[in-house]
């Protein structure tokens, strides 16, 4: 629940106030004196009136220790591994209107900065964040494996860093533990989204088998395959094909690089090379699975009758076309959660609270049953 700013019930207490002196102000001046009855009333709206206050400043009070206090002197330094990602356009949006709105932070004071896909870059904008002094950064890495040399940057000059989205691993995880740095990471289980992935195949009528042959023959877009959570998507969405005793025959995977131009490309050439063989498109991500889809309506295939196609992010658009029946299914992305989770950490360190090395936040399975309920949430 989102709580309300001091400011914002304060304003409201004197709104009441105002409105019941512009109700007693409204008769005219020789009106009589009121009544017992009357009086009784106004002492009756007073007393609401007083109590309303005093829940407001409870209000207020909570909202200032779930903020853990004063941030608007804090300054943040974000920096995103490329703005033109549709996921994490989401996401910066969100994580800057959850710490300007309902924690405190001042705009002025964060800086949030585009990594243009290059960890040179980033790593030139992360150095700029330490020399303007910055009190806390949040980072999805271009890089991921670059965390080592970022966190002991931040640590040499006393700054906490949070990690989003894209997850360093588990060796560097557990230094951060194990040297007490403060360092974290928030994201989501990159194996659940993939074990969703394939679970919504399962849950198909022929359990992905359109043709009958007794296997599941798939193309597989992967996004950046240095990236964990493409490797993870990739290796689990099969896996829970194949846990459920399912034959599956791999006829093409390629790199996409997350982008909706490369995953039409991929999946128009695999349909020219393997026409109707392919039975599904397993997408890392909604970008490609819509470029995906654009390709398979290009060959004049129809999704969930002669093609299957699922991805993951929940974006709008591939919500809205799991809704119509143009995918197979998709797996939110809860970037939400996530966004909040990460302002939340960062507001413990300013705080001087412990935080643990790793925070999940859960993904959740997008089919044809729930997608107009997620779409009231994503658009």
């Amino acid at each position: 629940m989102r709580l309300t700013r001091k400011a914002t019930a304060m304003a409201l207490v004197s709104c009441m106030a105002l409105s019941m002196t512009a109700c007693g102000g409204s008769k005219p001046a020789e009106t009589a004196a009121p009544t017992t009855a009357a009086a009784t009333e106004a002492a009756k709206e007073t007393e609401a009136a007083t109590e309303a206050a005093k829940e407001a400043e409870t209000t207020a009070a909570a909202a200032a220790e779930a903020a853990g206090g004063d941030m608007a002197d804090k300054k943040v330094g974000i920096s995103i591994y490329k703005f033109d990602d549709n996921f994490m356009t989401l996401y910066r949006t969100e994580l800057e209107r959850y710490m300007v709105e309902e924690l405190g932070f001042k705009k002025e004071n964060i800086t949030i900065q585009d990594g243009k896909g290059d960890q040179a870059e980033q790593t030139n904008q992360i150095q700029n964040f330490i020399a303007s002094g910055v009190d806390v950064m949040i980072l999805n890495l271009v890089q991921s494996s670059s965390a080592p040399q970022v966190t002991d940057m931040c640590k040499d000059a006393g700054i906490p860093v949070v990690y989003i989205n894209r997850e360093p691993d588990v060796a560097e995880e557990e230094r951060w533990a194990s040297e007490g740095l403060q360092a974290t990471y928030v994201g989501a289980d990159a194996r659940q989204s993939g074990t969703f992935q394939g679970e919504e195949i399962v849950e198909t009528a022929n359990k992905g088998d359109i043709n009958g042959d007794g296997k599941v023959s798939y193309i597989m877009v992967q996004g950046d395959p240095e990236n964990v959570d493409a490797q993870y998507r990739t290796e689990f969405s099969i896996k829970a094909l194949t846990d459920a005793g399912i034959e599956v025959e791999e006829l093409m995977l390629q790199r996409g690089d997350w982008d909706q131009a490369k995953g039409q490309q991929i999946v128009q050439d695999a349909l020219t090379q393997f026409a109707d063989k392919v039975e599904v498109v397993f997408c890392n991500n909604d970008a490609m699975a819509l470029g995906a889809l654009q390709a398979i309506d290009a060959a004049g295939r129809k999704v969930n009758e002669d093609i299957y196609l699922v991805g993951v992010d929940a974006l709008t658009e591939a919500v809205q076309n799991v809704v119509d029946g143009k995918m197979t299914g998709t797996v939110f992305n809860d970037h939400f959660g996530q966004a909040q989770t990460a302002a939340d950490m960062a507001v413990k360190y300013l705080n001087g609270e412990a935080v643990d090395p790793v925070n999940m936040v859960d993904y959740v399975k997008v089919t044809s049953e729930n997608a107009a309920e997620i779409l009231e949430k994503v658009k």
